[in-house]
């Protein structure tokens, strides 16, 4: 057996398998954490799903595993299901950071706008934006095309999690509108204004200092080279091999 494969630990097992589909329809599926843990290992050294090692069992039923348990939302379930039970903290950092799209990722069904991938002047990318605590955990997640402006999501992510205090952004999401919608819900806006603002916007520095969890958190999600880089065709796929990171990450 090769030493740099990835294997789920007895303790990280335990943590995962609860959240692991039992009572679906048809041929229960055999050896889980086996083909799991060949899609981990696909996921973080980034080859090809064909070149899946043996190991895992056969390349093509790991692939088809991840493929069909994506269309059926299993992933992104896990991923919202490790974070539940978990009280979010009233302090949350809002960004978003960028996802260079391979060319193998053009051609999906409907598009690249579809798929979530725009152009920008870095080429093909995608967009991811999060909502992350003060210990790097991310609570929401979202894909979008590379050129979609970032204080257009915000209310969007904002409005996927109760309880948030405070929020943490850079000058991105610095919009009036926003910045009204925040205050409307009762959630204290922390970001700068922009330069060519008439009126200068004051805002807690001091709490500001704590916006770089979110920049650690994608740091860390992008050690996985298939997030690091889009290879997936379908920005279902490409969404679902997010969700499973972030779980395994940071919530197993």
């Amino acid at each position: 057996m090769q030493a740099n494969l990835f294997w789920f630990s007895d303790g990280q097992w335990a943590r995962i398998e609860p959240f692991i589909p039992s009572n679906r329809r048809g041929v229960k599926p055999k050896n889980n954490r086996r083909i799991l843990s060949g899609i981990m290992h696909v996921l973080k050294s980034g080859c090809r799903w064909v070149d899946c090692p043996p190991e895992y069992g056969p390349a093509k039923t790991v692939y088809n595993r991840f493929n069909r348990w994506s269309a059926q939302g299993i992933w992104q379930s896990i991923f919202e299901a490790a974070a539940e039970p978990a009280e979010p903290p009233e302090r949350m950092a809002l960004d978003s950071t960028h996802v260079k799209a391979h060319r193998c990722a053009g051609g999906g069904k409907g598009g690249a706008s579809e798929q979530a991938i725009g152009i920008t002047k870095g080429g093909r990318n995608s967009k991811i934006h999060g909502l992350v605590d003060k210990l790097c955990r991310p609570w929401v997640l979202i894909l979008t095309p590379g050129n979609t402006a970032d204080c257009t999501v915000g209310p969007a992510c904002v409005s996927l999690l109760d309880g948030i205090a405070e929020l943490l952004g850079d000058k991105a999401y610095d919009s009036n509108s926003f910045r009204k919608s925040l205050r409307k819900d009762g959630i204290k806006p922390v970001i700068p204004g922009r330069s060519n603002r008439k009126k200068r916007i004051r805002h807690d520095k001091q709490a500001y200092k704590d916006r770089n969890v979110i920049e650690r958190c994608y740091c860390r999600l992008k050690d996985f080279r298939r997030i690091a880089t889009r290879y997936d065709k379908l920005a279902r796929n490409y969404f679902s091999a997010l969700c499973l990171v972030a779980a395994v990450a940071f919530w197993l």
